[in-house]
């Protein structure tokens, strides 16, 4: 049996313009099927290699592929549905399969759309990716499928969800197959060296509505150190990998597994560089350990920032919270390491002024680098179900972080692009002019240079910011800017989409849905055992998360399971949605689906 997985060709001037990131995921799914014999697994990366929509049918065809798996983040959903409709047109008997974490939540809506989708793994994908496989080469496809736990799929115009997969346990496990990847493509700009992206941890142990990762991992598992140290000894030694990027949002958030990460690469003289998301809070606590850190190999931090239109709404805290930025910065610049700060713009209370005020941060923090995201509201996140009327665009394919997706009160996109770009070209030519030719040496002053010819190639080529998609060349331009939204996209029912996840922890009761914070944005903490603390409210206090966990039995999966207490009991309704429609069926939740 063959099994063609897929990265779709979605291309948005964001992070790509620091080179060719490879897809980890197709790694691990590959690494666990071949685990469980089957052996004929191919990959196409049509994102990397710029395939076109014939070219790759032609590939299609030519493989016959049993089994096509596509993921699909939130602004690659349309051209994940559109790369599987074409191999349900050129390989009819072949199974579609559909991953990632928008399928995950918006399973109801993608099976509506797209029909052609012959099932959608919610979750993780390995454990669930080997079932489904197995099912297809015994001949039990598709018989088989609803005894599958975490699939979606469609039955006579009716799409049925399965009960929830277990997340997987044991991460040590799964041993991806890196051999899969096409590694001369997936160079990293900034040094011109291979770069990989593996992660230490899953998931997230707090629950901030305004992310989406604890929704999709639901429990937070981290790795051996030395495990992971061994893998990226591998990428070095098989692949010829000459940088890394932890892939997990907060890796620092677990201290003592962090240290033992670094001092592990110490002993062993990895002698790599490499780079993390982090918070603020993170750096402000581990200032007596950031030279063990540098001294690891780490050199690139990107730190997420408060949105200074947020903080005009918080103005209690925004002293102190600007003067923890700051210093934050500084402390990583003092320990030689490259600091990146995130900005989060374009809330619908965003001004000329509040812009401005990001320009002024950045220059009086002195980060290294700066980042200005585009506020954008998963659609599957509390966060977006909160906004309610006031998200106005539901072409998902715009929800790329570049894309003005919400429309601030007092000015328009075109505008709020333009004035991004504003800060974006001062700050850059003042670094250019004033900081980077005195950055000092070795592998600080190499980096830094490396990032701005990244930059300066993405400009040049028009790929940065998608500003050749929206036909912006500058000031002068602003009132012939078009985004080009596809209006014809519709909001999905609230029905329709997977609000609630199976899990053991309570969401935040700090109305956390306001906050706007880049990647790494959170305030809590976890104690050098691992065990959450919950967020600092704006008087100091700190409780630990065990005293606020919901109501549950030993199993941990919460109100409405049917084994709480270790008696069956019945649970909330499930419902078997109608395309189009809804008919509610009640039955008994069992422990894996109880919450979902």
């Amino acid at each position: 049996m063959r099994v063609l997985f897929i990265h779709p060709n979605y291309h948005s001037g964001g992070a790509e313009i620091a080179g060719n990131w490879p897809p980890a995921w197709v790694a691990y799914l590959a690494g666990a099927l071949k685990a469980n014999g089957i052996d004929d697994v191919h990959f196409i990366d049509s994102m990397t290699h710029d395939i076109g929509d014939d070219r790759l049918r032609e590939m299609i065809e030519e493989l016959q592929p049993d089994i096509v798996g596509v993921t699909a983040i939130t602004p690659s959903i349309y051209k994940a549905e559109n790369v599987l409709k074409m191999a349900k047109d050129v390989c009819p008997r072949a199974v579609t399969v559909l991953g990632g974490i928008h399928g995950t939540f918006m399973y109801r809506q993608v099976l509506s759309e797209a029909p052609y989708i012959d099932a959608i793994v919610r979750g993780e994908g390995e454990e669930i990716m080997v079932e489904l496989a197995k099912a297809v080469a015994e001949g039990r496809w598709p018989e088989a499928r609803a005894s599958i736990k975490g699939l979606a799929y469609v039955v006579d115009g009716k799409v049925i969800a399965t009960p929830a997969a277990p997340t997987v346990k044991n991460l040590e496990a799964i041993k991806a197959d890196w051999s899969i990847l096409d590694w001369p493509k997936y160079q990293y700009i900034p040094l011109g060296v291979r770069v990989a992206i593996p992660n230490m941890a899953r998931g997230c142990p707090f629950t901030c509505s305004f992310c989406s990762q604890w929704k999709f991992w639901r429990d937070y598992r981290i790795r051996d150190p030395k495990a992971v140290v061994d893998e990226i000894i591998e990428l070095r030694d098989k692949h010829q990998v000459g940088f890394f990027i932890l892939a997990d949002e907060e890796p620092t958030i677990n201290r003592k597994k962090f240290v033992a990460f670094c001092e592990e690469l110490i002993k062993r003289d990895v002698g790599l560089l490499w780079g993390i998301n982090t918070r603020v809070t993170d750096i402000l606590r581990d200032e007596k350990l950031l030279p063990l850190y540098r001294k690891a190999g780490l050199i690139h931090v990107s730190l997420g920032t408060e949105a200074a239109a947020q903080l005009k709404l918080d103005l209690f805290n925004k002293e102190t919270t600007v003067a923890q930025n700051k210093k934050a910065v500084q402390l990583l610049r003092d320990a030689g390491i490259v600091v990146e700060a995130q900005f989060i713009v374009g809330l619908e209370n965003e001004t000329a002024e509040t812009l401005e005020e990001t320009y002024r941060m950045a220059c009086d923090w002195k980060p290294d680098l700066a980042n200005w995201s585009m506020y954008t509201p998963w659609p599957f996140s509390d966060l977006f179900k909160e906004l309610g009327d006031k998200v106005e665009v539901f072409d998902y394919e715009k929800y790329n972080f570049v894309t003005p997706i919400m429309k601030p009160d007092s000015m328009d996109r075109a505008e709020l692009l333009d004035r991004v770009m504003n800060n974006y070209r001062r700050f850059y030519m003042k670094k250019a002019l004033f900081s980077y030719p005195f950055a000092g040496t070795g592998d600080r002053r190499k980096y830094l240079w490396g990032c701005l010819k990244a930059f300066l190639k993405a400009g040049f080529e028009r790929k940065f910011y998608d500003l050749g998609k929206v036909d912006y060349w500058g000031p002068q331009s602003k009132k012939k800017v078009h985004f080009n939204f596809d209006t014809t996209r519709q909001r999905a029912n609230d029905e329709d989409v997977e609000w609630q996840v199976t899990h053991n922890r309570k969401t935040n009761t700090m109305h956390e849905a306001a906050l706007a914070m880049a990647c790494g944005g959170g305030k809590e903490q976890m104690d050098d055992d691992g065990v959450p603390l919950m967020g600092a409210a704006m008087h100091g206090s700190k409780q630990q998360m065990a005293d606020h966990v919901h109501e549950a039995g030993a199993c941990g999966c919460g109100s409405g399971c049917d084994c709480e207490d270790g008696k069956a009991k019945s649970g909330p309704p499930k419902t078997t949605f109608t395309v189009g429609g809804a008919k509610p069926q009640p039955i008994k939740v069992t422990h894996e689906s109880a919450g979902v």
